[in-house]
């Protein structure tokens, strides 16, 4: 059995986390250090829907861009043995919750201050768009206990690199370099 497939079946590390907190960065480190891919289902979601996801908001509304994140997620979960890196308000979902049962789940936990500085303030986020802090606060007030509940670990990223995210990533799931 490989570093990146631990438990048998299903992903080697899901990453969950509030918007700014680097999962997509701290994946792409982690794929790279245990021999595999990184999936984002924000990509996925962006290439399903052939459009970037603010303009799914706009568009189509966020009831069709929640459709398509289940959709994206369920995929990502049972068909990627490599890294996946979640939407911020994926956990929102209780099938999603329920996807994520025993599978070697991290909260990267990030501090608002830190959050808005990785994001910026004008960046495309749309539930960040008016009054971005109070929104982030508004955010893990609401997804916080989600996101502890679906995590075997949680690692905060205050003072760190990607890199030493990363490190405490695999050593919160006693995982080792490929």
């Amino acid at each position: 059995m490989s570093a990146a497939e631990p438990h048998g079946t299903g992903p080697a590390v899901v990453l969950v986390g509030p918007p700014g907190a680097g999962k997509t960065t701290v994946g792409t480190v982690l794929a790279r250090r245990l021999g595999t891919t990184l999936r984002d289902t924000d990509a996925d979601i962006e290439a399903a829907a052939g459009k970037p996801i603010p303009d799914i908001f706009v568009e189509d509304g966020e009831p069709r861009f929640r459709e398509l994140e289940r959709e994206a997620v369920r995929a990502a979960l049972t068909g990627h043995d490599g890294v996946v890196s979640l939407g911020g308000g994926a956990v929102m979902d209780g099938g999603t919750r329920a996807l994520l049962t025993g599978l070697p789940v991290v909260f990267l936990d990030v501090s608002l201050a830190d959050a808005v500085r990785r994001v910026g303030l004008d960046a495309p986020r749309p539930l960040l768009a008016v009054n971005p802090r109070q929104q982030w606060r508004t955010l893990m007030e609401q997804r916080r206990p989600l996101y502890t509940e679906v995590a075997r670990t949680t690692v905060t990223t205050a003072g760190r690199d990607p890199e030493e995210v990363a490190q405490a990533v695999l050593d919160s799931l006693d995982l080792k370099d490929a």
